[in-house]
């Protein structure tokens, strides 16, 4: 007795096959998704691709040269100034990123945790922290270098105003302020994004579950460890991965704030910045070659970074299951 398999056709409601039907929205698909692949293949792919391909040559201004193998990427780690450079920056891009999840995720995970338990002028709060979130990084950095300015600036005017003028400072001139402010900027600017996150969440957790720990004694605070806190483990590794992309990519707002030297002294330097200056302020006439190398290190170290990341919370995620 032999028996055969053959692809079963399901009917639909009209009396057609689902699969043909299937086969009939191959084509809606593709106009839908077509111009999107397009502009990200012109804009996201063949840029990455390219800077792959221009890493690995020499050039002489924006002429190609002969192949020239790992060498630009040696130079990024041996030759000067490039080698000191790349460090310090790098060691920047760690410290932005560590000082801007301390304050944004926890300042956002405060201010979700507030307004879902608030029930006056909610909206308009959840509206005027996310506002600074819809502005430009470069508009917001070129705001804050006038308030923080240090003879017409408005911040250290308010400090003058209330009694505080010793605690006036230049804010943007000192080498040990500029980096801790621009977190700060930074934070303040991006607050709104993590509360969205953490505030949709919170409103997804049973109300039993919470009533449950009431039953059994545990504090307010408790309750908020052991039960809301561990169920806000997914959307915490999604700001993580988010804040760490962004802030390793760093550059309009470092660059609106403190220029494209990461003054003062270089202080506030980032990778970013690095890049920028070696493929448009570099005298070396292998600027291209330079930083092109540059950026497939970025990108390997980004992309590395987030998906362990990634990977870490999605076990951590699949432990509360």
């Amino acid at each position: 007795m032999t028996s055969t398999t053959e692809p079963v056709e399901v009917a639909g409601p009209g009396g057609g096959s689902t699969r043909r039907r299937g086969r009939r929205r191959w084509p809606l698909l593709l106009v839908f998704l077509l111009p999107a692949l397009a502009l990200y293949t012109v804009f996201i792919v063949y840029p990455l691709v390219s800077a792959l391909q221009y890493s690995f040559f020499d050039w002489t201004g924006t002429r190609q040269d002969g192949f020239a193998g790992l060498a630009n990427f040696r130079d990024l780690f041996t030759k000067y100034p490039l080698s000191e450079q790349v460090w310090r920056a790098l060691a920047h891009n760690c410290v932005f990123f560590i000082g801007t999840m301390l304050i944004q995720t926890t300042g956002g995970l405060l201010l979700a945790t507030l307004l879902h338990r608030s029930r006056r002028g909610k909206r308009f709060l959840q509206t005027a922290y996310v506002l600074p979130h819809l502005v430009s990084p470069i508009v917001a950095g070129y705001l804050w270098s006038l308030m923080l300015n240090p003879q017409f600036g408005a911040v250290n005017a308010a400090l003058r105003g209330i009694g505080l003028g010793s605690l006036a400072q230049p804010w943007r001139g000192d080498p040990h302020l500029a980096l801790p402010v621009a977190i700060v900027i930074n934070a303040w600017q991006w607050v709104g994004f993590p509360m969205l996150l953490f505030a949709a969440a919170l409103a997804g957790i049973p109300e039993e579950y919470h009533e449950a720990a009431r039953v059994d004694g545990a504090s307010a605070w408790k309750s908020f460890w052991r039960v809301t806190f561990p169920l806000l483990t997914p959307v915490l590794g999604i700001v993580t991965v988010l804040t760490f992309i962004g802030n390793f990519n760093i550059l309009d707002l470092i660059y609106a704030l403190q220029g494209s030297k990461g003054n003062p002294a270089y202080s506030t330097d980032v990778l970013g910045l690095l890049f920028y200056r070696t493929a448009f302020e570099n005298p070396d006439a292998n600027a291209i070659g330079q930083s092109s190398a540059l950026a497939v290190c970025m990108f390997i170290l980004i992309f590395g970074i987030s998906a362990v990341a990634n990977r870490f919370f999605r076990r951590m995620e699949a432990r509360l299951k």
